[in-house]
């Protein structure tokens, strides 16, 4: 007769990868993740299945933290304007403590992991637009949600690929503006 499952320890390796993961990026053996668990390759096995089963719940319960942190990020607050709200999300998700999460996800994007979550960057995307929409139906403007999004993920590829955060920082707000005076002439400097 064989061990029975014992999920408390499997809740913890878990966690435990998943801290690792974020930290240093998704490794390629199961070497660093059972180093980081305080435990053996065969141990994460017996748990998770396989390599790509530990990935997998590894990619997921990373997501789950993201959507319920950048999730309350984006809540509406009383004592705020929205505008106020998104510059304090922004802050924090290209902040130390958001960007293990971008990066890790970003990989998604870019490599073969990508087969561990196929329909991850459709997700990624259309799980923040409920959030968004609530938090601008604040100041009257849920149809700009998507705008808001492709703003912000576009946004976070330019401070990716360029590491510009005063440039983008700069970039965010002056979108904000946008928002908050809607019926302001632009001007644009060339």
């Amino acid at each position: 007769m064989g061990r029975r499952p014992q999920p408390e320890i499997k809740e913890r390796l878990l966690d435990a990868c998943t801290d690792h993961a974020l930290e240093h990026g998704l490794p390629d053996r199961l070497e660093p993740l059972a180093c980081a668990a305080g435990t053996s390759a065969r141990m994460l096995l017996y748990h998770f299945g396989t390599r790509d089963g530990l990935l997998r719940a590894v990619l997921g319960h990373a997501r789950q933290r993201q959507l319920t942190t950048f999730g309350d990020l984006l809540r509406v607050r009383t004592d705020q304007p929205y505008t106020v709200t998104l510059t304090n999300a922004w802050t924090f998700i290209t902040g130390p403590e958001g960007r293990p999460y971008l990066r890790m996800f970003g990989q998604l994007r870019e490599s073969a992991a990508q087969q561990l979550l196929p329909d991850f960057r459709r997700v990624a995307t259309t799980d923040w637009l409920g959030p968004l929409e609530e938090g601008l139906r604040s100041i009257d403007r849920p149809e700009l949600a998507t705008l808001v999004l492709a703003v912000i993920r576009g946004l976070l590829m330019d401070l990716d690929a360029t590491a510009d955060s005063t440039r983008t920082d700069r970039a965010f707000s002056d979108f904000l503006s946008t928002l908050e005076h809607p019926d302001r002439p632009r001007t644009f400097n060339r």
